[in-house]
């Protein structure tokens, strides 16, 4: 075995749990909560703790797994097949099974000699109702509606079993956070057992250490310590925000965020869905927000049905020449079924807007000129589209940092001002080009000012 340069190295290596697997694992408590980072091997001992407590002659339970969606719920049962046959414990697939015909609602089981089941399930919180037996909600601030979920889950264990929360944290105003604040602030009052492991907990328990001996060895993470592997994780994310909130379990706060992340995930794309242009297209509207070097260059495409807007392409560009930029613009105006477009004028966009407008005519290309006043009138309708569900997007860790960046404040003089952080991949540029987007399919067309930036040539030659 090639070793990495981790030095936290676990007090028995041969183990196949780090502590803080093992302690969540030994935990019998009727509730169970754990606020967790990303990537760290929960759901992997969760899987383990469901083989051990299903497989025995003497279990009285099923177990009902809630997982994010139908993958993660098949890569959840493909881990408890591997601990079942780690425990020599008889078990069959039964593959995909219907639990409810009247709703279509399907699960992945896996049956034991005693005749317990193990049901792994997607995130639909009707396949928990009238199920009697232990519960694993496994990632649960991520689901649509984790209230919702929580509420038709928790009946299923009055007979007996355990439930199990397991998550990251996705906003502050989300339910998973305020039963993890019943627990630290207001006497847990429901009596969960909270366990909170970040990724520096991981890591100081030998996570690394654990991960590079499943590493190639020439992946570059193997020359890596914990504070180089920390380092790395935290430059990689889209965000400040994202890192805090993804790894180190401290929810983003959606007070101040214009728009909260229940809302954003409310409205994304599941990942199965086929989002993209296909040609078919009949209504499509784009936003472009320009930029050239440190900005990006965002070209949001989306189409509308009967008053709904689906995204169907994004197009980032960084570091790109303007005639570059211009390319991949017309190639997409050209597309017949491409209605309006608008384009940021403001700064070093006036002039690609007036190309624009010259090659398309203003009829198809709309110049917008930002101002604090212009920034609020296409703020309200993006947000508007996410409180309705109005919109859909792809779900993408990018596009989230750049909705979660905007911040709506208000100035001395009480005017209204929308400002985002800059960050290595933009200054929010994905929002605005939606912005833009969004107002390019209005119908009829917003009255957000602008001022052409065309100049008008006279009569005389040479003049303008």
């Amino acid at each position: 075995m090639t070793r990495g340069n981790a030095r936290q190295v676990p007090a028995d290596p041969g183990r196949v749990f780090l502590p803080f697997q093992q302690k969540w694992i030994d935990d019998k408590s009727r509730l169970k909560l754990m606020q967790k980072s990303r990537q760290i091997g929960i759901s992997w001992g969760t899987g383990y703790a469901c083989v051990e407590r299903t497989a025995p002659a003497e279990n009285r339970h099923d177990q009902w797994v809630s997982s994010r969606d139908e993958i993660q719920a098949r890569l959840f049962l493909e881990d408890c097949k591997k601990f079942a046959d780690m425990l020599n414990t008889a078990a069959k697939d039964l593959g995909s099974i219907i639990i409810d015909e009247k709703k279509k609602i399907t699960a992945l089981v896996l049956a034991f000699s005693n005749g317990k089941r193990i049901h792994s399930m997607s995130s639909n919180p009707d396949a928990q109702a009238g199920k009697k037996g232990g519960r694993v909600l496994d990632e649960f601030a991520l689901h649509p509606d984790p209230r919702k979920l929580y509420t038709i889950a928790y009946p299923g264990i009055t007979w007996g079993g355990q439930m199990e929360i397991v998550s990251t944290h996705r906003g502050s105003a989300n339910f998973f956070n305020e039963l993890v604040e019943d627990v630290i602030h207001r006497g847990n009052p429901k009596g969960f057992s909270l366990h909170t492991v970040t990724l520096q907990d991981a890591l100081d328990q030998g996570f690394l250490y654990k991960l590079q001996e499943n590493l190639p060895k020439d992946d570059e993470r193997m020359a890596m310590d914990e504070t180089e592997y920390f380092d790395f994780i935290r430059v990689g994310c889209a965000s400040e925000e994202q890192f805090l909130q993804e790894y180190m379990c401290l929810p983003a706060d959606d007070a101040g965020a214009f728009l909260t992340y229940d809302m954003i995930a409310a409205c994304e794309y599941r990942p199965t869905d086929k989002w993209e242009m296909t040609g078919e297209e009949k209504e499509l509207y784009i936003g472009v927000d320009i930029g050239r070097t440190s900005d990006l260059t965002v070209i949001w495409v989306i189409e509308r049905i009967t008053g709904s807007f689906f995204t169907r392409k994004i197009v980032c560009l960084q570091n790109r020449t303007f005639s570059e930029q211009e390319a991949v613009l017309y190639d997409l105006i050209a597309n017949t079924s491409i209605r309006r477009v608008c384009i940021d004028s403001t700064g070093l966009g006036m002039q690609f807007a007036e190309r624009a407008q010259e090659k398309f005519g203003t009829y198809r290309v709309e110049a917008v000129r930002f101002s604090a006043t212009v920034k609020e009138e296409l703020a309200y309708p993006v947000r508007s589209a996410f409180e309705d569900k109005s919109i859909k997007i792809p779900h993408d860790n990018q596009i989230r940092a750049d909705l979660r960046g905007i911040r709506k404040t208000t100035t001395a003089a009480g005017n209204i001002r929308f400002d985002a952080d800059r960050g290595p991949a933009g200054h929010s540029d994905r929002f605005w080009a939606l912005a833009l987007a969004i107002h390019a399919a209005a119908s009829p067309p917003g009255e957000v000012e602008y001022k052409t930036t065309i100049k008008r040539r006279f009569a005389t030659k040479g003049a303008w």
